[in-house]
C-alpha cells in the first residue's frame, strides 16, 4: 500500500504493495473508501488523486491523503474439502480451528443477523447458505459462520463445520417493540414525532390511539381529539403526551437493538482486521434494521471508520429478496377513519421497509463491498459477495474545520472521467462536542 500526501504525490500513479498493512491516520480525520467501476462492472485501478473530488454537505473539501489498495482476486473455487469434525469456538470469538502450510488468500466471516430474522425468512436463507458455502469458500480460503447474537463456528476450511453452524442458527430477537401496542407506532414514525416534531405523524398517531384503545374496550378509550378516558375528558395535550411517550419508548427499544447489533458487527470487523492478508471480508446477511436516530447513525459511522482503518470489506445481502411494502391484515389492526382515507399507516410501513436496507447499503458502499438486494436469486448473491473488488481507493479528509457537534454529514465523491460508476461512503458523524466544564 502506498499512501500519498498532497497534489504533488498524487501526480504519480499509486502502486499497491503486497503484504500485511494497516492504515495509519489521525483520529481527527475521516477515511472514505471508493470503488470505481467501468460500464462493464470492472473495478478501475488507474486513477490518481487529481481525478477525485470530495464534497462534505455539498461543499468541496481537500483530500489530504490518498491511497490505492490492490487486492488479490481469488481464482475459481475448487470442490469442497472435508477435514473431519472440528470443535466450535466460544461466542463472540473468531478462532482458527485448523491450519495449513499455505497462507489463506481470503478470510471470510458470514455474519447472519439472527436478531432480526423472521422464522420463515431464516429458513429460506439457511437452505440457500448451506448449498452455497461449497461454491463460495475455496481451497485457499478460511471462513467462519457467526451471528449477531454472538455465536461463531471459528475460522476453518472445513465446510462441514460451516454448514453445521448454519443449521444451528435460530431467531434471537432481543429488543423489539410490541406490534400490538396501542397506539401502533413504528420506528420511522416515532423518529418523525420525537426528533423531527412532524405534526402529520403526531396527528396520525393520536387518531390511531383513539381507534385502537376504543376497539380494545380499554378504560383508556378515547373518542375524538377531546374524548373520554375512564369517564374523564381527555384534552389534546393529554393525547399528545401519551403519543410522545409511546414514540419515545419505540425509539429507546430500537436504539438498544441497534447498539447491540452494531457493536457485534464492530467486534467482528475488529477481529478480522487482525488477520493477515489483503482480503478480509465480512458478509452481512440480514433483513435490515433502522439506523435513523442520532445514536444509531453515530454507531454506524464508528463501524465504517473501523473497517476503513482495518482494511476490512463489508458486503451485505438483503435476506428479504424481493419484498412487498404493503401492510397485511394482521399488521393493519383497527384502522382509523383518517388512515382509511390517507393510507398513512401504509406509508410509514413502506418507508420503514425501504429504510431498513440503508444500513446494509452504507456498509457496502462505505467499505468497498457489494450490496445484493431486491432479488430472489439469493444463491447468486452469495457468490457475488465473497469476491472483493480488485481496486479500492481511500480518500482521507481532515476534520480540523468541522464543527464538533455530533451532526451527521453527507458525503459525495465525484470522478473526473466519463462513463464510470462511483461507489463510496455516503456520510459520517462529526465528533462529539467536548464535555462542559463544571464550575
Amino acid at each position: 500500500m502506498v499512501r500519498q500526501q498532497g497534489s504533488a504525490a498524487a501526480a504519480a500513479p499509486a502502486q499497491a504493495q503486497g503484504g500485511e498493512y494497516k492504515i495509519q491516520v489521525g483520529v481527527n480525520s475521516v477515511l472514505v473508501p471508493v470503488v470505481v467501476r467501468d460500464a462493464h462492472g470492472r473495478a478501475v485501478g488507474d486513477l490518481t488523486q487529481k481525478d477525485f473530488a470530495l464534497f462534505d454537505q455539498d461543499k468541496a473539501r481537500a483530500i489530504v491523503g490518498f491511497t490505492v489498495q490492490k487486492r488479490t482476486v481469488a481464482e475459481t473455487l475448487a470442490p469442497k474439502i472435508k477435514n473431519g469434525p472440528a470443535p466450535v469456538a466460544q461466542p463472540s470469538s473468531i478462532t482458527v480451528l485448523d491450519t495449513a502450510p499455505k497462507m489463506p488468500e481470503r478470510f471470510i466471516a458470514f455474519l447472519f443477523d439472527d436478531m432480526h430474522f423472521e422464522p420463515a425468512e431464516l429458513l429460506r436463507i439457511k437452505i440457500v447458505a448451506t448449498k452455497m458455502l461449497g461454491e463460495t469458500v475455496g481451497d485457499s480460503d478460511m471462513a467462519a459462520v457467526v451471528t449477531t447474537s454472538g455465536t461463531s463456528s471459528g475460522l476453518t476450511r472445513d465446510h462441514a463445520v460451516l454448514e453445521g453452524a448454519v443449521e444451528k442458527i435460530s431467531p434471537h430477537s432481543l429488543y423489539h417493540s410490541d406490534p400490538r401496542a396501542c397506539p401502533p407506532i413504528d420506528v420511522f414514525q416515532a423518529d418523525l414525532i420525537v426528533n423531527h416534531h412532524n405534526m402529520q405523524a403526531m396527528d396520525a398517531a393520536k387518531e390511531a390511539y383513539t381507534t385502537c384503545s376504543h376497539a380494545g374496550g380499554s378504560e383508556n378509550s378515547m373518542s375524538g381529539n377531546n374524548g373520554q378516558m375512564g369517564g374523564l375528558t381527555v384534552g389534546e395535550d393529554e393525547a399528545a403526551r401519551m403519543v410522545r411517550a409511546a414514540a419515545s419508548q419505540v425509539l429507546e427499544v430500537n436504539d438498544r437493538d441497534v447498539a447491540v447489533t452494531l457493536s457485534t458487527v464492530k467486534e467482528f470487523v475488529r477481529r478480522m482486521g487482525k488477520l493477515p492478508g489483503q482480503q478480509r471480508t465480512v458478509i452481512l446477511v440480514s433483513p435490515g434494521f433502522l439506523t435513523v436516530t442520532p445514536n444509531a447513525r453515530r454507531e454506524e459511522s464508528e463501524v465504517l471508520d473501523l473497517a476503513a482503518r482495518q482494511n476490512v470489506t463489508i458486503s451485505a445481502l438483503d435476506a428479504r429478496g424481493l419484498y412487498t411494502t404493503n401492510l397485511d391484515a394482521s399488521q393493519r389492526g383497527a384502522s382509523s377513519q383518517r388512515d382509511l382515507m390517507t393510507g398513512e399507516s401504509s406509508y410509514y410501513h413502506s418507508e420503514t421497509m425501504n429504510l431498513s436496507e440503508d444500513v446494509m447499503a452504507e456498509f457496502a458502499n462505505g467499505t468497498g463491498g457489494t450490496f445484493f438486494h431486491n432479488s430472489n436469486d439469493l444463491a447468486g448473491g452469495f457468490k457475488q459477495l465473497a469476491q472483493a473488488p480488485e481496486y479500492v481507493y481511500l480518500l482521507e479528509m481532515s476534520l480540523d474545520k468541522v464543527k464538533a457537534d455530533g451532526a451527521y454529514h453527507r458525503l459525495k465523491v465525484k470522478v473526473d472521467r466519463d462513463h464510470l460508476n462511483v461507489e463510496a461512503r455516503r456520510g459520517y458523524v462529526a465528533p462529539q462536542p467536548p464535555p462542559k466544564q463544571k464550575k
